[in-house]
């Protein structure tokens, strides 16, 4: 994990201008009926060029920390980029694989198993797959006719 801070805060060292914008573009918006009144602003900007003081002034003057270091800018980007990229990636990405790829703890799947452990007995002992007669006739007590009288039967 150090490792990957290092690389990290090696190549915002050696490309920091990789994360700014280099121009910025606006335009006004006249409602004059001349064109000669409106400005473009991106063209008055190409002129400019500013240099890697006035650059980094401007990026400590206007930099807002992520709370992991607030001391220096790189280390707190870096770090930042670090921690999200595990969070998202490692966590919820591999994590979700990993969940979603778990042996049956719950045993959701025992009814079907014990199923086909059934069906293989069955065939083994020459038994038909689905017996009829699941409980025997012996054992269920159906009432008379006269008990039930005028009792509609759905079968």
């Amino acid at each position: 994990m150090a490792s990957l801070v290092r690389l990290g805060g090696r190549v915002i060292r050696l490309n920091p201008s990789a994360f700014r914008p280099c121009a910025v573009r606006a335009a006004g918006i006249s409602t004059s009926k001349k064109n000669k009144d409106t400005v473009n602003l991106s063209d008055a900007l190409v002129g400019q060029v500013k240099t890697q003081q006035q650059t980094e002034a401007v990026a400590e003057k206007n930099w807002i920390s992520w709370g992991f270091s607030y001391e220096s800018e790189t280390k707190d980007n870096t770090v930042m980029h670090l921690t999200f990229f595990c969070s998202v990636t490692l966590c919820l990405v591999f994590g979700g694989f990993i969940w979603a790829y778990l042996p049956d703890y719950r045993m959701v799947d025992w009814a079907q198993r014990e199923g086909y452990l059934e069906l293989r007995r069955r065939e083994a002992e020459g038994l038909p797959l689905i017996d009829a007669n699941l409980v025997s006739i012996d054992k269920i007590q159906l009432p008379e006719d006269e008990e039930l009288g005028d009792t509609e039967i759905i079968i």
